[in-house]
């Protein structure tokens, strides 16, 4: 039987770009920024829902959003330092 002439490519050929490996920790932090960004969107909404009535709250929340906000800046330049970006 003749050899074929395929060749597969090499696993680091393959893929989108990454070369590098992933750090363990990627996926899970990824995962947690994703669910920071719903939470973002929860309080936003619960103190739009308040501002009218309770400003205090409201507004009390709307500092909740920004600390929430630099927390997911963060997380997201960590994500990169990981990636080696």
């Amino acid at each position: 039987m003749a050899a074929s002439r395929y060749r597969r490519p090499s696993p680091a050929s393959v893929g989108f770009g990454h070369t590098e490996p992933v750090s363990p920790h990627h996926a899970q932090l990824s995962s947690t920024a994703s669910s920071l960004d719903e939470l973002i969107k929860r309080v936003v909404a619960a103190a739009d829902d308040l501002a009218g009535d309770r400003e205090d709250l409201a507004s009390d929340l709307y500092e909740v959003e920004r600390s929430l906000r630099t927390g997911a800046r963060r997380l997201t330049t960590v994500l990169r330092r990981l990636d080696g970006r």
